[in-house]
């Protein structure tokens, strides 16, 4: 697998692995009947960076976004999202891109990384994020609104870099 910056003819691929979790809603707040074209403004036109993760089998099987967590005087936090594809689940995509996240954020000189949003009812991001050094540093008592449960918690998990 190889993970490297997202390119145009890329966008079609990353859409099928981003559409089904962002339709689910159960990961992510964006709404579940985001378009194709809102979907791209916020996971490619936005963020200062969007990586793809590449099988030679199976093609792109996951995607991140990196960018400053907030404007200004806090623009040394970034901030990251993860999606892997179904067919890639629990073959070490996302470990591999949030290690070649912090590497990135460092080299574009980040001192910090700052997940805003995790479900806490997404348990396996949760247990990787810890193993990864980040540490909860907030729970915001339901703060989302999971399309099954109802509203859940969140953390916010940070990591100085």
């Amino acid at each position: 697998m190889s993970i490297r910056p997202i390119t145009d003819a890329d966008w079609d691929a990353v859409w099928t692995v981003l559409e089904p979790v962002f339709r689910a809603g159960e990961t992510y707040a964006y709404p579940i009947d985001i378009t194709k074209d809102q979907a791209r403004a916020v996971w490619v036109d936005q963020p200062a960076a969007t990586f793809v993760a590449e099988d030679a089998g199976l093609g792109i099987v996951g995607t991140y976004i990196l960018k400053p967590n907030q404007p200004g005087r806090g623009a040394h936090v970034c901030n990251c999202g993860y999606v892997v594809s179904e067919a890639a689940r629990g073959q070490g995509v996302a470990s591999a891109m949030c290690d070649h996240s912090q590497e990135q954020a460092r080299a574009m000189g980040f001192r910090a990384m700052q997940y805003n949003l995790v479900v806490a009812t997404n348990e396996g991001a949760v247990r990787l994020w810890q193993s990864k050094g980040f540490d909860i540093v907030g729970t915001l008592p339901g703060a989302f609104d999971h399309p099954r449960l109802g509203f859940v918690d969140a953390h916010v998990m940070y990591k100085v870099l």
